[in-house]
């Protein structure tokens, strides 16, 4: 019984990660993933604040699933979600200004994310406080890395640096380094983000087949994608 929880404990926090990811696998929350990866901080920060808000959106509706009414849960999850945005966005207000300005209304944005309301809707509102606890973590972990990798790469192409330190020396400084500028822009994001989901689909031939199995789904029971 006990290997069996860990187990299922396991796979819930670990299958997000890779083979369930909430952006190659399910392609969510795209907008913040193309936007707020110019450089590497604001993506830490970005997705320190949506895990944040998916672990405390979780494990509140998993508490309030059997007293909260059917008819009005979506008006209770969504209120529950901004009032989370609302603390993370005063948090960061406080703590990180500077990235403040930067994340600006993605913060806000995160209340439409369809990661959060997806896991909320579809998890936490059927299972236990611990099960959707590490639900919430390993989808946010999930979206992390994938921005933290992207930012990782375009501060690193576009500048040389990582964090605001210089990892590879740029030619005016004697070294060899070249930045491309082309990183820092926007659709940099979309075609490494493309990129990266490629490769996982290549190496990883089901998540192909089952993205094509739910789009015939759709297709089938009418609904647009």
């Amino acid at each position: 019984m006990l290997s069996r929880l860990i187990s299922s404990s396991r796979n819930t926090l670990l299958t997000p990660l890779l083979d369930g990811n909430p952006i190659t696998l399910q392609v969510l929350g795209l907008c913040s993933a193309l936007a707020v990866t110019s450089s590497l901080r604001p993506a830490l920060v970005m997705s320190a604040a949506v895990i944040s808000v998916l672990v405390f959106a979780n494990v509140t509706v998993s508490l309030l699933r059997h007293i909260m009414p059917q008819s009005i849960r979506l008006i209770i999850e969504v209120t529950l979600i901004a009032s989370a945005v609302i603390v993370v966005d005063e948090v960061l207000k406080a703590f990180v200004p500077d990235i403040a300005v930067i994340l600006s209304v993605f913060v806000g944005l995160i209340i439409t994310n369809c990661i959060v309301l997806a896991r909320v809707e579809s998890f936490a509102m059927h299972n236990g406080v611990w099960a959707s606890l590490l639900d919430g973590l390993g989808n946010g972990l999930g979206y992390a890395w994938i921005l933290l990798l992207i930012g990782a790469v375009r501060e690193l192409l576009g500048t040389g640096s990582l964090l605001g330190y210089e990892v590879l020396q740029l030619t005016e400084n004697g070294g060899r380094f070249e930045p491309n500028e082309l990183m820092l822009l926007t659709p940099s994001a979309f075609f490494l983000l493309a990129l990266l989901v490629w490769m996982i689909r290549s190496l990883r031939p089901a998540q192909r087949e089952q993205t094509e199995q739910t789009q015939s789904n759709n297709r089938s029971s009418g609904v647009s994608l």
